[in-house]
């Protein structure tokens, strides 16, 4: 509901500088947490932990909170600045963009999805969506600026962060002081690097091209993007629900059989979903953005083939790959994406155009998929000569390794 409202208020260049905004969005949230929360949900269930699983785990929550907390710091002082200086819109957005995004990064869902309360994490997060709209229906018509909406965001987010520190003070009690940090950093850098590569050709492309491209070439560009977007995301949740059962049934002869079965009904469903948005792109598009984005029909017909190979790389990333603690995986997925993004970006600078943006999303989304197949292959053949650790995760221990 919040789409065709921003779209209409602000038009395509106003979506455009949005767009720039949510890719940062995006961005800001990886910087400040990693990207390692399925990593860190995944221990909330680690068996080796024993008895002291409790002090491990709040161990882990200071760490990890100090961690969030000086990133964000840094993110808030350098928005500060840049309003204070002057700074060029498209800065500004990406700076809003980064602290908004960070700041819902210091929530604690990452402990609702280890535990499995998948309906306690839903809910918050409604809460916080349902202030979206609101703020948006309000304030957005009498302001009709970029720079509110994600305002509008960042407030929402508000209620939800505070919403999964009060469950986690409930059900945990209070964070340890901190004391790994560190440990944190090393073993979260592999996943950390990668998923910033990803985030740079994925969700965050806007904001990489913004030097590129015109506002109203990636306003027509974010208005495809979102719809794919909104489709991807309801899939990401399958790996993320199914990650706790994974983790215990690691050392289950079963275990890639069941992860394959699963993986082959997410891309199923994806695929369907594709073809679904491809024979409606022209009614959606109308629908949702007006008759002001007609040009969009065709970018947003040819990014609905990400849909399927999306599928495969959130799957393998949320569910499979760390429940193997292979985050060497993901880094090389990652590189193999950056470079496909970045011959992409090379020729924008040639021809700024966005059907460069689109192709070069295409292509890069199934290069990454491919990989990942690739990657279970070998650590299927890997663990017929050498059995899968047990337990499933044990990705940071008292005395650092991996």
């Amino acid at each position: 509901m919040t789409v065709p409202l921003i779209a209409r208020v602000l038009g395509a260049h106003g979506l455009g500088l949005l767009a720039i905004g949510m890719s940062a969005y995006f961005i800001g949230s990886l910087l400040v947490d990693l990207g390692i929360t399925s990593y860190l949900a995944a221990r909330v269930h680690d068996a080796g932990l024993g008895d002291d699983r409790l002090a491990h785990i709040n161990q882990l929550r200071g760490d990890y909170l100090a961690i969030r907390t000086t990133t964000l710091g840094v993110l808030g002082v350098a928005l500060l600045l840049s309003y204070a200086l002057g700074a060029p819109v498209h800065l500004e957005m990406i700076l809003l963009g980064l602290f908004a995004g960070g700041f819902w990064s210091v929530s604690e869902d990452w402990l609702l999805i280890g535990q499995g309360r998948f309906g306690a994490s839903t809910a918050y997060q409604a809460v916080g969506r349902i202030g979206y709209l609101a703020l948006l229906v309000a304030v957005l018509p009498r302001v009709p600026n970029a720079q509110v909406a994600v305002l509008c965001l960042l407030v929402s987010s508000i209620p939800t962060v505070l919403l999964t520190w009060w469950d986690s003070l409930r059900t945990f009690g209070l964070p340890s002081r901190p004391r790994d940090v560190r440990t944190v950093l090393r073993t979260g850098a592999p996943v950390f690097t990668s998923r910033l590569l990803v985030t740079t050709y994925g969700q965050g492309a806007a904001a990489v091209y913004s030097g590129v491209l015109d506002a109203v070439s990636l306003g027509l560009y974010s208005a495809g993007d979102r719809l794919v977007r909104a489709i991807q995301s309801t899939l990401d949740p399958i790996g993320f629900a199914l990650l706790p059962r994974m983790a215990r049934k690691s050392a289950d002869d079963n275990f890639w059989r069941h992860a394959l079965q699963a993986l082959a009904a997410c891309v199923c469903t994806a695929t369907v979903a594709a073809a679904a948005v491809w024979l409606a792109a022209p009614m959606l598009i109308h629908l949702v953005f007006g008759k002001d984005f007609t040009a969009a029909i065709d970018l947003l017909r040819v990014e609905t083939f990400v849909l399927p190979a999306t599928a495969i790389t959130s799957f393998v990333t949320t569910a499979v790959l760390p429940v193997r603690q292979d985050t060497t995986g993901v880094l090389i997925g990652a590189v193999l994406g950056t470079c496909v993004a970045a011959t992409a970006l090379a020729i924008a600078f040639r021809t700024h155009s966005v059907w460069t943006l689109v192709y070069g999303t295409v292509i890069v989304e199934f290069t990454v998929a491919a990989w990942y197949l690739l990657r279970i292959r070998t650590l299927i053949r890997r663990e017929r000569v050498t059995p899968a650790p047990d337990p499933a995760i044990v990705l940071m221990r008292e005395d650092g390794g991996t």
